[in-house]
């Protein structure tokens, strides 16, 4: 078995390899794009490890399976693996730990107005009014999709004696089986939601909210899936946060939300256009928090470590003939 890395080296992930009696190409510099790779040493590759497929990922005429260094796939829908019967999965597990605490982080700065108090400390203003003392304490967090980020934001949420309101399609908590999670996270029983919501109860979840996290990913059906109906429903007192995708919320309805107080404030990690362009909108608004899609990323302290526990033990599993962690169906991979 010959396998091809294009991510960044880690030392421990590669001497395991060494260990485990196969072949590998460790590509040198790595990056987080698309671009055309050897084409005779991609020919060799029963595996390939990336982030994003090579440009010229015809030549991978033996890939038999993908593992991918993020959570969202949208970089393999123009692939059709489904058609050529290639295995993929994709890091989810990786980032539930940061991007839930970025979650619990924005909600506690929006609960306070802590842009405020910074926009004050830089004039050397001394105000203590009641919006920078508030708490989270018996607060509502309702969180669309209930995947590892929005289990984990669950579990921390109750932590801090908040309410936790889960809408998924069917109203049932989605099985979690074959799904890599750190040890000690999340909620692999499904116990942590105390309302859970489905599609058809959409208004009725929004409407009861402080905060809505967004904890969905992005796919030809979540694309605008949350619109002016959405954010009107919502209490006007209510914050939203959203660390999934951009274009999940649309545009045009956040930015009227936001002018016309539909909502009362929001924390942005991801956008409609990268970088966000300094004439944009979203910059100008002293109830937004934007931050530049780190709130999970790969260079926070343990991704590679876990990162390459997933693929480790997926290697391990696909030798053997197993069912692989984060397996991505034939619907997933056609981006339905």
């Amino acid at each position: 078995m010959h396998i091809f890395i294009d991510i960044p080296a880690h030392a421990p992930g590669l001497a395991a390899l060494d260990a485990l009696n196969v072949s590998y190409d460790s590509w040198p510099v790595p990056e987080e794009r698309s671009r055309p790779l050897p084409a005779e040493r991609l020919e060799e590759a029963e595996v390939l490890f990336c982030t994003f497929p090579p440009e010229n990922f015809a030549a991978c005429r033996n890939v038999r399976w993908i593992q991918i260094a993020s959570t969202g796939y949208a970089q393999l829908f123009p692939l059709r693996l489904h058609e050529r019967g290639i295995l993929a999965t994709n890091s989810r597990g990786c980032f539930d730990v940061p991007i839930a605490e970025w979650n619990v982080a924005m909600m506690v700065n929006l609960a306070r107005d802590l842009r405020g108090m910074i926009r004050n400390q830089e004039a050397a203003v001394w105000d203590r009014a009641a919006r920078f003392q508030r708490e989270v304490r018996g607060m509502t967090v309702g969180v669309w999709g209930y995947g590892g980020i929005g289990r984990e934001t669950a579990r921390l949420a109750r932590a801090l004696g908040m309410r936790v309101h889960v809408l998924t399609r069917t109203g049932a908590i989605p099985s979690r089986d074959g799904i890599y999670r750190v040890a000690g996270t999340g909620d692999p029983d499904g116990t942590q939601p105390h309302q859970v919501f489905d599609a058809g109860a959409t208004a009725e979840f929004l409407g009861g909210l402080d905060f809505l996290v967004v904890a969905v990913p992005l796919t030809a059906a979540t694309e605008g899936l949350i619109g002016e109906r959405e954010l009107r429903a919502l209490p006007r007192t209510a914050c939203v946060l959203n660390p999934a995708r951009g274009p999940i919320i649309e545009q045009t309805a956040l930015v009227r939300a936001l002018d016309e107080g539909w909502i009362a404030a929001a924390a942005l990690d991801t956008h409609y256009v990268y970088p966000l362009p300094p004439e944009h909108p979203l910059w100008r608004y002293p109830n937004v928090i934007l931050t530049p899609h780190i709130s999970g990323s790969s260079l926070s302290q343990h991704f590679r470590d876990r990162l390459w526990d997933i693929f480790l033990g997926n290697l391990r599993r696909y030798q053997s003939g197993q069912p692989l962690w984060n397996q991505l169906t034939a619907g997933q991979l056609a981006g339905n």
